[in-house]
């Protein structure tokens, strides 16, 4: 069976799935996206994702003339075809096709060209994140050299995507993003965290971090168990002497972060407050989705 792609309305083979040349997210990154989990067949967290996308659309003046519940339907329908139980669903959509000319399409302030909305999915193994909690991951740290808008979830990926591979080439899980004055923000695909005296801290939203669903969804399982949590910048001298350390995003829900740039973390193992919030995380992940290792 042939994997299959959902490109404006119609379902077809991912090797027939195209766009124009002239696509704004292929020559500007002119484009906002989405990343969902799928467990047991159920998209994980599926409003705040919607949620997410529209308040993104907006912030750049795409109008997408789809609304949530034929979304929904679409998603859904790119899944069964599809035939995973356990995936990722991508979710684009460009400002349209268009002459490449740098101001927007048609007559301001309406946009006059129609938005391109693509889906793929491909199957993903969430269990291979149980099996990190007991091993844990590393990351290194690199300059971050974004743009100043990362909580718009645009396209335009190269930093994130230099930093990802500075990680790989080092043997690491991930890069976290350091900002002037040691602050650590993010990492380049997840939300960065750290424990100190059992409190919590994360670096707060804002124009500076992408509000990840997983992190949003994390801050109100801890506080509903009464933990502390902190939205505050913290350094990476702050990390270095941390307790604890991990990270969260979409296709990685919690994962210990045991070593940063080769410096052993804590104990150097995962510890009892990201045991606490993994056993938090995946008791939510299978009240929404009946999805359990």
């Amino acid at each position: 069976m042939p994997q299959l792609a959902y490109v404006n309305g119609r379902i077809l083979p991912l090797a027939d799935a195209t766009l124009h040349i002239e696509d704004r997210g292929t020559q500007f990154g002119d484009a906002v996206y989405e990343v969902c989990a799928v467990m047991n067949r159920r998209i994980l967290d599926w409003q705040p994702h919607c949620a997410r996308l529209r308040r993104n659309l907006a912030e750049l003046g795409i109008m997408l003339d789809i609304a949530d519940g034929p979304l929904t339907l679409q998603a859904r329908r790119l899944i069964a075809a599809n035939g995973f139980a356990e995936c990722i669903i991508y979710i684009q959509v460009s400002r349209g096709t268009a002459k490449r000319d740098h101001a927007f399409p048609g007559a301001a302030p309406a946009n006059l060209v129609m938005p391109n909305l693509v889906m793929t999915v491909r199957r993903f193994d969430f269990a291979q994140r149980i099996r990190q909690l007991e091993t844990g991951i590393s990351v290194i740290t690199q300059p971050d050299n974004r743009w100043g808008r990362v909580d718009i979830k645009t396209t335009g990926l190269l930093a994130n995507v230099l930093a990802k591979q500075a990680a790989k080439d080092a043997s690491a899980f991930e890069a976290w993003l350091v900002a002037d004055g040691g602050i650590v923000r993010e990492g380049s695909s997840t939300n960065a965290w750290i424990v100190k005296d059992g409190r919590i801290i994360t670096h707060p939203t804002g124009t500076a971090i992408l509000p990840g669903i997983a992190r949003d969804s994390l801050i109100r399982l801890a506080r509903a168990a009464q933990l502390q949590v902190e939205e505050r910048p913290f350094t990476l001298a702050e990390a270095l002497a941390a307790d604890e350390a991990f990270l969260t995003s979409t296709t990685s829900p919690i994962l210990p972060v045991v070593r940063i740039d080769g410096q052993k973390v804590g104990s150097g193992t995962t510890g009892p407050v990201v045991r606490r919030l993994a056993e938090l995380t995946w008791n939510e992940v299978a009240r929404q989705t009946g999805w359990r290792a």
